[in-house]
């Protein structure tokens, strides 16, 4: 994800207090990794969930015997979704701790705070969820987990199209963030070219609350879809604004939408948008995943938990592979990951992103609570 709000996370440890902050004191033979996340903050959900699954994944391979007979530890630094504030968390993380594999952050802002430092000291940066497109341009030891928004985007627009018989599309969106900018560009680009019509083109400034002005010229325009590529917190708000103005078409986004079954309500049926994985899918990897983290945590694992666990079982078999924790060997083996995760079959382009497939979630109502449901797997990599 994402320049999501901007696009992970954490890092791991075999026992992790429940507070926020690094782990004090560790273990002299355990195989340490750094993480980065927003454990606090406006996108608090995002850090929280993916920490979740790193934790999960942590207990899992530890309780199997560790790594090559050595525990991970993770030691998580919560960076608040401020750029700032990771550039200073990571800077404890590696002079402090010692660290030289990291998995983090989640936000694009914040991951790219820090991917020139890590290239430049020869650290191995894994980002979770963190979509902006420019994210690996580090260098060969900056490695992703999630699409790229320019994917996601694309995704978007053959989805409206295809799947939804949309022929007209209105886009609403941030005009001050790049993850926002990044997806429209896209979605407008995919969806032209498969012959749709973009009818209405509107932007808002980052903090706006009112966007009334801007949904009654969509709603002019009589459109079939209507694509917003933000964060769920600014989509709750326009989605209120949109179904008030009986604008009552599908309403399509990206994977920073995730979130919304539990902050918003009844206007967000009819949506959809794309993400890392489906909580439904009848992959075994999947319904593995699914059933220990509801065991650990009563709750679904939505697609940053599924992210950082994958991020965890990708690391564990790059140091495998490798035969060693040395940061430029788990590079090299990390770059040559072929293999079935939670979010898919992945292995490494040349830019170290994943290639894999997109899912489409509908947010839907089960037993009166809003939830989320597979709706398709669409691929534009052809």
């Amino acid at each position: 994800m994402n320049k999501i709000v901007n696009g992970v996370v954490a890092g791991l440890l075999l026992a992790f207090a429940a507070g926020l902050t690094a782990c004090s004191g560790s273990k002299s033979n355990s195989i340490k990794i750094g993480g980065l996340a927003p454990l606090s903050g406006n996108v608090a959900v995002y850090g929280v969930e993916c920490k979740n699954g790193i934790d999960l994944a942590v207990e899992e391979i530890n309780a199997a015997g560790g790594v090559n007979g050595q525990p991970l530890e993770f030691i998580c630094e919560d960076d608040e979704g401020d750029s700032a504030k990771s550039v200073n968390a990571y800077k404890k993380l590696i002079t402090k701790d010692g660290i030289r594999i990291i998995i983090g952050s989640l936000t694009s802002g914040c991951t790219l705070a820090v991917t020139k430092q890590a290239q430049a000291q020869k650290v191995v940066q894994v980002a979770p969820a963190a979509t902006a497109v420019n994210i690996t341009e580090a260098g060969d030891y900056i490695f992703r987990v999630c699409y790229t928004d320019p994917f996601q985007g694309k995704v978007g627009g053959k989805f409206a199209y295809a799947n939804l018989g949309a022929k007209k599309a209105a886009v609403l969106y941030d005009a001050g963030n790049d993850y926002s900018v990044g997806l429209t560009d896209n979605f407008v680009e995919e969806y032209t070219k498969l012959g749709g019509t973009v009818v209405a083109k509107e932007s808002y400034a980052t903090g706006d609350k009112d966007f009334n002005a801007q949904l009654t010229k969509i709603k002019a325009a009589n459109p079939d879809v209507v694509y917003l590529p933000d964060y769920y917190g600014t989509v709750a708000l326009i989605a209120k604004q949109l179904r008030a103005q009986e604008i009552n078409t599908p309403i399509v986004g990206a994977d920073g939408w995730d979130g919304l079954t539990e902050n918003a309500g009844d206007e967000v049926l009819n949506g959809y948008y794309s993400n890392h994985y489906a909580v439904d899918s009848d992959s075994a990897a999947v319904q593995k995943f699914v059933s220990a983290f509801q065991k650990k945590y009563n709750k679904a694992p939505n697609a940053f938990a599924a992210l950082g666990y994958d991020s965890v079982y990708m690391l564990k078999d790059a140091i495998l592979k490798a035969g060693s924790t040395d940061a430029t060997k788990v590079r090299d083996a990390l770059a040559q990951t072929d293999g079935d995760y939670v979010t898919g079959h992945i292995t490494f382009d040349d830019k170290r992103n994943p290639v894999k497939s997109a899912v489409m979630i509908k947010l839907v109502k089960d037993s009166g609570k809003l939830s989320s449901a597979y709706a398709a797997t669409v691929d534009v990599n052809d």
